[in-house]
């Protein structure tokens, strides 16, 4: 059905016509750094026009942490994308890395006395640059040479040739610092050339590092990690093999204890979990806050106290955590975002004073700095940006959980008048849908086009603990469905939405579910799926990062076959009735392109309407900005079509 998905494209954009007017460009924060004294704000800043989709080009800028105002502001390259800014511990010097995406090198950029300069050329990846505790030398992490950017998300190496060769591997490496007129030394690379590090953290004693760490394929074997303590003289030794996926290692003042975020995780990138610790002379780890009733993101020590951030239902909290006990201490929480360079927020080396990126649907990012406990908005680039939508928490029982989702609608709906609604299944499953300024993007292109978004954080989620998180292990599709059909009935109890006007749309997992969703239910009346899986047995066999699965189904596809059958949604195929556009990239190594095949040919097979587009050289995220035009147009069409344009 090209034609018709192509037509419904075009008059899903003359109707655009009649939304509301975004904003031109919001200002940009990321990476976002406070100086060991407090006194300074380090960060990657741009402006995001809503006329393009790319990537705008940024710029490293210094400000004072009192009152936002602009101190230095750094560019050495006009091609190149920041990342990464890190303080000295004197405060002294800023390092960061500045890349070329396409030629897939980078540089390692330090600011000191006013200049930026130079001090590594690399002809690969370089990442999370780490000064040691004296100062005296910089640590990075490189990829010699990369066949693609690192992650599964990007876009995967052409297949072709002999299958299962050498792999990319980030390696820890360390340099002198360029301190008294030096610009830096030698780069020597530390840690085993076939091992992937992960994160890493610089033991208190400046000797070496701790790390999480797998062999092989870094893509691939992250849900199999262990933790890892890596010497400056090169030495390597496994310090736990905890058996729940890592994120987080930090070593406490004393160097005898190695504290990680341990959970179950879906995907590197999102983190929510409990604390754990192991001694870092080798041995069990342990989990301290088995019971704790939210999900930590990242960790910081100040001292002898260990900081950290959370998700705790709809709000995200700053919190200090006992290794000893577990016990937590709130310092700050709220219904917001919060984000930084080096976790959810950025601390002075005493721990008083912190610094962040704060935002939620309605309101845009700006840098909020002061005492932990009560910062105060600091920049103003975006006062005079307003909100595009309305946003709720919303809040439901089911089956003994306590569940939770966000609902955003237009800014001014018409009394008396029912509106359409989308219900938009996040990936992962391990993740949580968090309240992001809407301006652009698929979310907020639905909203004015007139429907309302619903967006449930469903068990599998976090937010609620890692017993919730756990709630859809040999599941999928089961519980968590039926946690979103009841948020949906909780919906319609407090907002104008036609439940004859559904519709299903989610991407990666969320792709799966409205596979899923489509073949075991008839309340939506058309879907969107976008990097699904169709089927599991097959899917094991050719994705380029099965290892995630078997800690949610308990075992491999080659060993218990039925097991992944009974999740895979093609085996049920015969119930589907609900038009559905299906999407993916071409090289997408997370959920392969066969998988939307397979999906499409099945709707085929039994008469149901359906599209298929492949995107050429995307990865799992859609990325081109013509690409990601595209996109936006067929599936406003196609929710046009089915549900009645709003």
């Amino acid at each position: 059905m090209p034609g018709l998905i192509l037509a419904l494209a075009l008059a899903a954009q003359a109707s655009a016509a009649a939304a509301a007017t975004p904003p031109a460009q919001v200002h940009q924060y990321r990476g976002l750094m406070i100086s060991p004294d407090g006194a300074r704000i380090a960060a990657i800043e741009s402006d995001d026009p809503f006329t393009s989709e790319a990537d705008p080009h940024p710029t490293v800028v210094v400000r004072n942490r009192a009152d936002g105002a602009i101190l230095a502001k750094f560019d050495p390259c006009g091609t190149c994308f920041y990342a990464d800014a890190a303080w000295s511990p004197d405060g002294k010097a800023l390092a960061f890395v500045s890349s070329h995406r396409k030629a897939r090198t980078a540089t390692l950029q330090v600011v000191r006395d006013g200049k930026a300069v130079t001090v590594l050329d690399f002809p690969g990846l370089v990442e999370t640059p780490r000064w040691s505790p004296d100062g005296q030398t910089l640590a990075v992490l490189v990829t010699d040479k990369p066949r693609k950017i690192s992650g599964a998300t990007q876009a995967g190496a052409p297949i072709v040739g002999e299958i299962g060769g050498a792999t990319d591997e980030a390696r820890i490496a360390i340099l002198p610092a360029p301190i008294d007129g030096k610009t830096g030394g030698a780069l020597k690379v530390l840690s085993p050339a076939d091992t992937y590090i992960y994160e890493y953290d610089w033991t208190p004693d400046g000797k070496g590092f701790v790390a999480t760490e797998a062999k092989g394929d870094g893509d691939n074997n992250w849900w199999i990690a262990k933790l890892a303590a890596v010497g400056v003289d090169g030495s390597f030794r496994v310090i736990a093999d905890p058996h729940v996926q890592m994120k987080w290692p930090k070593a406490s003042p004393d160097g005898r204890t190695v504290t990680f975020i341990g959970g179950l995780h879906s995907d590197f990138g999102p983190t929510g979990g409990d604390l754990w610790t192991a001694p870092f002379a080798g041995g069990a780890a342990t989990d301290r806050t088995p019971n704790y009733k939210g999900s930590l993101t990242s960790l910081a020590w100040r001292g002898k106290t260990l900081y950290a951030t959370a998700i705790e239902g709809d709000r995200n909290a700053v919190l200090t955590v006992d290794p000893a006990s577990g016990e937590t201490r709130t310092l700050l929480s709220g219904p917001v975002t919060m984000s930084a360079g080096e976790g959810k927020v950025s601390l002075s080396a005493d721990g008083k004073l912190m610094a962040g990126v704060s935002e939620d649907f309605t309101t845009p990012p700006h840098i909020g700095a002061g005492p932990v406990a009560s910062p105060h908005q600091i920049t103003h680039d975006n006062d005079a940006l307003t909100a595009q939508v309305t946003a709720k928490s919303i809040t439901w029982k089911n089956e003994g959980f306590n569940v939770q989702g966000w609902l955003t609608g237009p800014l001014n709906p018409v009394p008396g008048k029912k509106y359409p609604m989308i219900v938009l299944v996040h990936g992962g499953p391990s993740s949580a849908v968090q309240p992001t300024y809407m301006w652009k993007g698929t979310t907020n292109d639905l909203v004015q086009h007139g429907f309302y978004v619903f967006q449930a954080n469903p068990r599998g989620s976090f937010g609620q603990g890692e017993a919730f998180t756990r709630a859809n292990v040999k599941d999928f599709g089961g519980g968590d469905l039926r946690d979103i059909l009841a948020g949906v009935d909780a919906v319609e109890k407090v907002a104008p939405v036609d439940d004859k006007r559904l519709g299903v749309y989610g991407h990666s997992y969320g792709g799966y579910m409205t596979m899923w969703t489509v073949t075991h239910s008839n309340r939506f009346k058309a879907g969107v799926a976008g990097a699904g899986i169709a089927d599991w047995v097959s899917y094991y066999g050719e994705n380029g990062i099965n290892q995630w699965i078997v800690p949610f189904f308990g075992t491999t596809a080659y060993k218990d076959p039925a097991a992944y059958d009974k999740f895979s949604p093609i085996r049920y195929i015969q119930n589907a009735k609900t038009p559905t556009f299906i999407y993916v990239g071409e090289r997408d190594v997370e959920c392969p392109a066969d998988q939307s095949l397979q999906f499409h040919a099945g709707l085929d097979a039994v008469g149901v309407p359906n599209s298929l587009v492949i995107y050429a050289g995307e990865g799992h995220g859609i990325r081109d900005a013509e690409h990601k035009e595209d996109l936006k147009r067929r599936i406003l069409g196609w929710f046009d079509h089915y549900l009645g344009q709003p």
